[in-house]
């Protein structure tokens, strides 16, 4: 029986994983930019277009589908022609494995920074993650799968519920839970229930953890605690020398000169390194870290 479950599961997997055709971001990433700007510890949000990615942007009512955490290159992981895989990232059918950053470069994506977190707390965030790889996701738990094949009107209060797939089983993540745990591992906040007491002495708030399943890839976005960063502007942005297809080209000799993005290819590297000066200077250390590091 547990045969032909999983192998029902793993037809369901298949189908949900399948691309749709036809998507096209109105805002791809900008691969150079966005390759200077990324440190480990970030998030990056991914609008998918795959079956699955459009019933979870119904559920959130957001534009996020998909989360992965970035880590810095993983020590035996590694494209064809080299390139090292950055990511970690949970999916349906596959469970957590990893991947180039260059992977999602046709995509919309959305890069969260969590604000103020220590360097030794950063390397036990990547730590946890990278430690989870090859857990997988139980295809005979079709339960959780065969929902998604039914679209039907869902009440707001039981969305996030939808999208919190898993057996129960530790060993099986799932989209945002990986990444919800890897933060909870050092109790940085992403989305904390608030209880608010009051009494003639003081006024409290205490912070409640939610459990990881119940998280989604907008909660990084909407968090107070994670900064958005746009690798498109972060690095310098002058509107004033932008080239409009309905005024005058400049004479060759001024637009030679003249760039709107004037520190890309000078700063890049340094400016990604010069955020963790933001890290205590005790900890701080190069954002070129790899993860075979952090592993070890």
């Amino acid at each position: 029986m547990g045969f032909v479950l999983d192998a029902v599961g793993k037809l369901i997997a298949g189908y949900l994983q399948k691309e749709v055709p036809g998507y096209e971001p109105f805002t791809p990433s900008d691969p150079d930019r966005l390759r200077d700007i990324v440190m480990p510890g970030d998030v990056l949000l991914v609008e998918g277009n795959n079956r699955i990615s459009g019933i979870i942007k119904y559920l959130t009512q957001s534009t996020w589908s998909h989360a992965a955490l970035y880590v810095g290159p993983i020590d035996g992981a590694a494209e064809p022609d080299d390139e090292p895989h950055v990511l970690i990232e949970a999916n349906v059918g596959e469970g957590v494995t990893t991947a180039p950053l260059s992977k999602y470069f046709p995509y919309h994506t959305r890069l969260c920074r969590p604000v103020g977190l220590s360097y030794e707390d950063r390397y036990t965030v990547c730590r946890y993650a990278i430690n989870r790889i090859g857990f997988g996701y139980d295809t005979k738990n079709i339960v959780d799968l065969a929902r998604y094949l039914f679209p039907m009107p869902i009440p707001q209060r039981f969305r996030r519920r939808m999208i919190a797939l898993g057996s129960g089983d530790p060993t099986k993540i799932i989209c945002s839970a990986l990444i919800a745990q890897a933060f909870d591992a050092v109790r940085y906040p992403i989305l904390p229930k608030v209880t608010r007491t009051r009494s003639r002495q003081a006024r409290r708030e205490i912070l409640h953890i939610r459990h990881s399943s119940l998280y989604m890839p907008r909660d990084f976005d909407i968090s107070p605690y994670f900064e958005i960063v746009k690798p498109t502007i972060e690095l310098g942005f002058d509107y004033t020398a932008l080239h409009w297809a309905d005024r005058q080209k400049p004479l060759p000799e001024v637009a030679g000169t003249v760039d709107p993005f004037p520190d890309a290819a000078g700063r890049g590297r340094e400016t990604a390194l010069e955020a963790s000066t933001r890290l205590p200077e005790a900890a701080r250390a190069p954002s070129s870290r790899t993860a075979e590091e952090m592993s070890a």
